[in-house]
């Protein structure tokens, strides 16, 4: 993939999740159709506690799961969300890990920057920040983070490989890589892989499963598991209408240990 492409696809992302940010919705795009606030528990995983702990005006109508579902955080951890969009799942952690406890959004689209602030002033949240920035170069210190979550940004992302290798260096020995994301389960057909608005819809960037189990395991990370989401294909294949994906994508739960 060329430097230029690259380029063209962030940017592409950039402005998308802009207009996301300032309309307040995200049909469309990653998760079109239902809010998380109104999609069954068993299609995103999300609890009714969680939908009614969600702060107004985070809940975008974005993500292909629920990533703090198997992050088992603990009070006092520190805990990065890669892509943080309005701030949803940082809000959710950050009233787990508690007052002794951090949660940093990295996101580098500033509307959305923005946008999480405001609310994080608004409802109070002392315990949570957010950092402009790429997923490619985080804007956080090495060895500093717990816990890593994600919810279907990873798949936007041109380089996967540089964003699974900052990973690994935020992390703490015995930190934790938990995130939901869209994976491609066989070859893409080229059609859905070649077409950029794909790629900006979480579905044309999906990685193979067998390439990101092996760059997590090549990067030194222990116990990687991927595990499709129940419905996650039915999910996946609903925003796409007129084409049946069932058969190469699907979301799923993406997680692995960094040992001590």
């Amino acid at each position: 993939m060329s430097e230029q492409y690259e380029e063209q696809v962030r940017q592409a992302v950039r402005e998308h999740y802009a207009q996301v940010a300032t309309a307040g919705c995200g049909c469309g795009s990653c998760g079109c159709g239902e809010s998380v606030a109104t999609t069954p528990a068993e299609r995103l995983g999300y609890t009714s506690e969680q939908v009614e702990l969600m702060p107004e005006g985070a809940n975008l109508g974005l993500g292909c799961g629920n990533p703090l579902a198997a992050a088992a955080l603990q009070p006092g951890e520190t805990v990065l969300d890669l892509g943080s969009g309005g701030g949803l799942d940082c809000f959710l952690a950050a009233q787990v890990v508690g007052e002794g406890g951090r949660v940093i959004g990295v996101d580098m689209t500033a509307a959305m920057i923005q946008r999480a602030r405001a609310i994080a002033r608004e409802r109070g949240f002392k315990n949570v920040e957010f950092r402009l920035g790429e997923i490619e170069r985080l804007p956080v210190a090495d060895a500093s983070v717990d816990v890593i979550i994600s919810n279907c940004v990873i798949n936007l992302s041109p380089d996967k490989p540089q964003v699974l290798a900052e990973a690994w260096r935020v992390l703490k020995p015995g930190g934790r890589f938990v995130v939901s994301d869209v994976v491609a389960t066989a070859p893409l057909p080229p059609e859905v892989r070649d077409d950029l608005r794909l790629v900006v819809g979480c579905i044309a960037g999906a990685a193979e499963v067998t390439e990101l189990r092996a760059a997590l395991e090549g990067l030194g990370f222990v116990q990687v598991s991927i595990t499709e989401h129940e419905g996650g294909r039915a999910l996946v294949s609903d925003w796409l209408p007129g084409r049946d994906t069932r058969g190469y994508l699907s979301s799923a739960v993406i997680s692995a240990l960094r040992p001590r």
